[in-house]
């Protein structure tokens, strides 16, 4: 099969900003092989059979490219950026903060340890990766995959150098650290977005949460229902003294309340049905109850508790089949129902996103140890689905993520982009 001249000179074009920056000519070369191989319809895109794909005889030569060759990937990060940007970024579009797990065997491969997986819906032996999505109208595109380490991989120098950790990196982050440093790197690097949407495993963090309203951003989170908030009216009692006549700390003229006991105690009126968009099935609906509340996440107690933080919106959804989820956002006081809902309902796309770069583009199939060889695969796949995404935005389909039909539509070109007008591989230098 050849490719056809049209998507071929799109993929040269579309490339031409990472060859920039990707430096030495075998890498430019290399580079738009490993991504028609990662568009292919190989079922399994590890280096091997990539390579027996793409380049018979040469799989020394790629693994070389993927996994040894130094790139500059914080320049080749921002170029990726700036065509997220280009494509879904601005003042309507979300940055939905979430992450993605690899179930692996054994213990060699970097960052591998029992840990939640979300994969399996349990601790299991495996690698996560902390991820970043520019969305917008269900349209996203991938912008950041980032290893989590856990301690003991940060409390061992010695196994983190041998598997080629940078030494910036082997301090240990959390997910929620390593979530707001590159939520400040695409900020640096240009990328404009309205709100950021993450689940209950970030928005349960009040460090998470004050670390973005800090730096000015809009933030809509899910939370556990056993989340701590105060009524808007509290008042904290300041004048108590002790028999010294010391002043005392000051506390809540009220109790805390969990935002499942708040949002039940409303009247049924108050739970509307709201409808936020329209999926293969039709129409999504539940009901969603929104009000006014301030977060028990100030400064803490003697006992424990927290006194009254920001003021903020409290949302409860009953869905149909019974279940229920809670969420908190800082959108402004007069910010319309329906569009907080949106927001908090922008976060599918994500989950949409990480099926797609496993199932189609293999990002899960990387069978390398080393740190440098995982993140040059992860960007390698978030290029090949930007380029995607670019060629359905380009020819009229609404997101190769968000409708069958479109991803049908589209998939002569996915395919047909997956083999290289030569098999002639670059020598390896």
């Amino acid at each position: 099969m050849t490719v056809p001249q049209e998507h071929s000179l799109s993929l040269r074009r579309f490339l031409r900003p990472f060859h920039r920056v990707l430096g030495h000519a075998q890498r430019r070369k290399w580079c738009p092989l490993y991504l028609r191989g990662l568009m292919s319809p190989l079922e399994r895109k590890s280096l091997q059979p990539l390579a027996e794909y793409i380049a018979p005889g040469q799989y020394t030569q790629l693994h070389h490219f993927v996994t040894v060759s130094p790139w500059k990937e914080d320049e080749l990060e921002a170029v990726l950026a700036r065509q997220a940007q280009r494509l879904v970024g601005g003042s309507d579009a979300v940055l939905i903060v979430d992450d993605t797990a690899f179930p692996k065997q054994g213990d060699c491969s970097v960052g591998v340890a029992r840990q939640y997986c979300g994969v399996l819906g349990k601790v299991a032996n495996c690698q996560v990766l902390v991820s970043l999505t520019l969305a917008k109208n269900d349209i996203p595109v991938p912008l950041a995959l980032r290893l989590f380490l856990p301690k003991e991989w940060t409390a061992d120098p010695e196994r983190c150098a041998a598997i080629g950790v940078p030494a910036e990196h082997r301090n240990f982050l959390t997910k929620k650290d390593l979530a707001v440093e590159e939520i400040d790197r695409v900020r640096r690097q240009g990328v404009k977005f309205k709100v950021v949407v993450a689940d209950a495993g970030y928005g349960n963090s009040a460090e998470f949460r004050r670390a973005l309203s800090a730096r000015g951003l809009t933030w809509a989170v899910g939370v556990p229902s056993t989340q701590k908030v105060y009524s808007t009216q509290v008042q904290l009692l300041t004048d108590r003294r002790s028999k010294t006549g010391r002043l005392l700390v000051p506390i809540p003229d009220e109790q805390r309340k969990s935002v499942a006991q708040i949002l039940h105690a409303l009247p049924p009126y108050k739970w509307v049905s709201r409808t936020w968009r329209t999926g293969t099935k039709g129409p999504l609906r539940a009901r969603f109850a929104v009000m006014r509340v301030r977060v028990a996440d100030g400064g803490e107690l003697h006992d424990g508790s927290h006194l009254p933080g920001e003021e903020v919106w409290v949302v409860g959804e009953r869905r149909s089949s019974g279940e229920r989820k809670y969420y908190l956002t800082n959108h402004p006081a007069k910010t319309t129902k329906i569009e907080i809902i949106r927001n908090l309902k922008a976060r599918w796309s994500c989950e949409q996103l990480h099926q797609q770069l496993k199932e189609e583009l293999g990002l899960d199939h990387f069978e390398g140890r080393s740190w440098r060889g995982l993140h040059h695969h992860a960007l390698l796949c978030m290029m090949a689905m930007t380029y995607l995404q670019t060629l359905c935005l380009a020819s009229g389909i609404v997101g190769l993520l968000t409708l069958p039909a479109a991803r049908r539509q589209v998939s002569p070109v996915f395919y047909s982009t997956s083999i290289t007008l030569s098999t002639r591989a670059p020598p390896l230098r």
